[in-house]
């Protein structure tokens, strides 16, 4: 039996590849449902987004993120306090989760320059971070415009936003640390 799962012509996947970018999946779910308790609750979310990025590479880990979203899109209960569902997607910070896919794919094409430095690594997370931000932000001004009435860009960011960025910098600084320190450790080569 072949350890290789063809997905177009000249790109195949390994069964190891698989098995990383399920486990990135899961990890990201898992600490989804780790909350900081605070006037704003706080969790992991974006952590793991960041982590398995960097441990992973730019193709395994946003494949990883969007089965992540995925799952909690048919309705398995992967997102933040225990919920899942399209209804999640299509409320009020959806966006936010949709928007981990942008940090990934700004992630990967950062990683297609000649030169990958953790500089130039960073670089293409806080990048990813604040597009996320934006389309998020755009996304819950929609929605909550459509369900509740007018709401100012600089309130939104008040809520949904400025309490984040700090935290979020926090959680990528720490994701660098610990993906640094395992990376050695981790065979996955490219995709």
């Amino acid at each position: 039996m072949s350890n290789v799962c063809s997905v177009k012509a000249g790109t195949e996947i390994k069964a190891l590849d698989l098995v990383y970018i399920s486990i990135g999946a899961a990890l990201i779910a898992v600490c989804s449902w780790i909350s900081i308790p605070t006037a704003v609750p706080f969790t992991l979310q974006t952590f793991a987004v960041f982590f398995v990025l960097l441990l992973l590479g730019g193709e395994r880990g946003t494949i990883a993120t969007l089965i992540y979203v995925l799952l909690g899109a048919v309705g398995l209960p992967v997102f933040a306090g225990f919920k899942g569902g399209v209804g999640i997607l299509f409320g009020n910070t959806g966006g936010y989760i949709l928007g981990f896919l942008f940090i990934g794919l700004i992630y990967t094409l950062f990683m297609r320059l000649p030169k990958k430095t953790m500089l130039i690594k960073v670089a293409a997370l806080v990048l990813g971070l604040a597009v996320c931000y934006a389309f998020g932000t755009a996304w819950f001004m929609y929605v909550y415009m459509r369900n509740s009435g007018d709401v100012g860009l600089i309130t939104v960011l008040g809520w949904c936003v400025f309490p984040f960025i700090i935290p979020d910098l926090i959680k990528m600084a720490l994701a660098v640390v610990i993906a640094k320190r395992i990376e050695p450790a981790i065979k996955t080569g490219p995709i």
